[in-house]
């Protein structure tokens, strides 16, 4: 793969050459920066490019050039170039204009000019461009390749399991895919060994297990230590954040995720309304960055465990893992957030990953290519993913029960849909059947005031309905309402809770029912349901936790 291209385009020679020579200096070693003096140069320089087949990452243009602008520009530069990330250079009277192309035509950043001292005005901005570019177009050399059935339900966890942890692999259909049987061969599988995961060094893994895999690609999996001033369950938004503090404090801190770190959250195409992002960000993207800060900070990482116990023992939390294992703690915070309710439909039960599926990937939405999807909520994951689903899917068809979006959804995500011309709204229906013979085939719908049914093809269709916690491993000691989400603060000194609470003292606001246990983020009673919200909570959590341990 020959080197990426970063291309700066400014009518002034003297700028061109100027910030040419900045770019060279800081990442010429990786990159190819080539300079035009006109948008029409530009995209010759495109055009030549996308010829070659050869990859851009970074275009730059000034706004105020004659003839064409720098938005002008960028907008054509799409179709050449349709990966690469844009920055427009900017006066400060060009400030509302580079906020409307954010939307208009997908502007990454905007960056007023003169950006000296570059060290702290430009190559912040170019290291963050280029890390999220490098995050979605990875060199696949030594990329795990997987092998398997396109309807696989175990597959289907499989590939979740690689995107959700940043692992870039390939895929190849067995039905599909010549290459597919030819390396079942090689590797002497059965059909009862797919999924079958290969990675670059290391034996042929068959129909393996989330630990068995992450263990195979040298995630950790256990802790290094025994003991820990707090341990995080989830790793979610307040997950994480909670792990940035605490680390960033001196904490000794750990934190264990199920699945992989970013939560529901982590699976977003964007997330538009958080502070600081005025294009917003993905969640792969907030997941990454949230999970470097921690790193940074010194915070552990354990993956593909499943905590279904817990254990006070003394002045020690523990938390005890599915098959062996365990981590103690002097503080632990709860932070496993929610997932998405089952969809009670006949015939849905067993079709889920067989195209049904509870949530969806942000990158996973390339397999819907030319498809009619149907997605059932009406939520902001629902109008998020309806709108990443409509990149690739011919049609997709949003399933409300209400008669109106506004009162569940964000107003730019309601009008977004409503003028997306490959989405429909089916409002006052719902999904009440699906069939197919080993994947979903077809969908029956109701209509909610008259009874009416329709039966319509489809072999897709992603749930998004309501929130449900999973908090059974708590046990009995950790107070939770009927619905499983947990108590917390002067929630517990009301007249349901009251006698459970054991100290004179009362209970910190995020603290549960056992003194040194807090809870964060969706998983607690009466939260906001929201990612800053969640971000904010795992903060409070650790100056609460920092309560906590002055008191033991």
């Amino acid at each position: 793969m020959s080197k990426p291209t970063i291309l700066t385009v400014d009518d002034d020679p003297v700028v061109s050459a100027a910030i040419t020579r900045d770019l060279v200096g800081r990442y010429g070693a990786d990159y190819r920066v080539v300079g035009a003096t006109s948008g029409a140069e530009a995209l010759v320089v495109l055009t030549r490019l996308a010829l070659r087949d050869e990859p851009v990452a970074l275009i730059a243009a000034d706004q105020r050039m004659p003839e064409m602008t720098g938005i002008e520009l960028l907008e054509q530069a799409r179709d050449h170039a349709p990966g690469a990330k844009f920055l427009l250079l900017t006066a400060y009277a060009d400030t509302e204009v580079a906020i409307r192309a954010i939307n208009d035509i997908g502007l990454d950043y905007y960056l007023l000019k003169p950006w000296d001292p570059p060290e702290e005005r430009l190559y912040p901005v170019i290291d963050d461009l280029l890390g999220d570019w490098r995050q979605a177009n990875r060199d696949h050399t030594a990329a795990v390749r997987v092998v398997g059935h396109r309807w696989s339900e175990h597959g289907h966890d499989i590939k979740m399991f690689l995107a959700r942890n940043y692992v870039p692999y390939r895929w190849y259909d067995i039905e599909r895919d010549a290459e597919a049987q030819r390396l079942l061969d090689l590797a002497q599988a059965a059909p009862a060994d797919l999924p079958l995961v290969l990675v670059p060094e290391g034996d042929a893994l068959r129909s393996p297990s989330a630990l068995e895999l992450a263990g195979a690609l040298g995630l950790r999996t256990s802790a290094r230590q025994r003991l820990y001033d707090v341990c995080i369950v989830g790793g979610g938004p307040a997950g994480l954040a909670a792990a940035v503090y605490a680390a960033s404090e001196g904490l000794s801190t750990v934190v264990v995720e199920r699945e992989a770190p970013g939560g529901q959250a982590g699976q977003s195409a964007a997330i538009e309304n958080y502070l600081g992002f005025p294009k917003g960000l993905s969640g792969s993207d907030l997941t990454q960055r949230a999970m470097a800060q921690a790193a940074r900070f010194g915070a552990e990482m354990v993956v593909a465990r499943d905590v279904v116990g817990f254990e006070a023992r003394g002045p020690v939390r523990a938390v005890r893992f599915d098959g062996s294992g365990e981590i103690e703690a002097r503080a632990l915070i709860v932070a496993t957030g929610v997932s998405y309710r089952r969809l009670e439909a006949a015939g849905l039960e067993q079709l889920t990953g067989r195209g049904v599926y509870y949530g969806v990937n942000a990158g996973e939405a390339g397999q819907c290519q030319g498809d009619e999807v149907y997605v059932v909520g009406a939520a902001n994951s629902a109008g998020q993913a309806a709108l990443n689903l409509s990149r690739f899917a011919k049609r997709v068809v949003l399933v409300v029960r209400a008669g109106t979006l506004a009162d569940t959804m964000s107003r730019y995500l309601v009008e977004r849909i409503t003028s997306a011309p490959n989405i429909a709204v089916r409002y006052r229906s719902e999904v009440v059947s699906g069939r197919g013979d080993g994947h979903l085939e077809a969908l029956t719908l109701a209509d909610r005031d008259t009874g009416v049914t329709e039966e319509v093809p489809s072999s897709w269709l992603f749930v998004f309905i309501g929130a449900s916690p999973r908090t059974e491993w708590l046990g009995p000691e950790v107070v939770r309402d009927d619905k499983g989400f947990v108590v917390t603060g002067q929630d517990l000194l009301g007249p349901a809770w009251v006698r459970r609470w054991p100290l004179t003292r009362a209970p910190y606001v995020l603290e549960t029912s056992v003194p040194g246990v807090f809870a964060a983020g969706d998983v607690r009673l009466d939260s906001m349901k929201r990612v800053a919200s969640a971000v904010g909570e795992g903060a409070m959590s650790i100056y609460l936790v920092h309560r906590y341990l002055a008191t033991i």
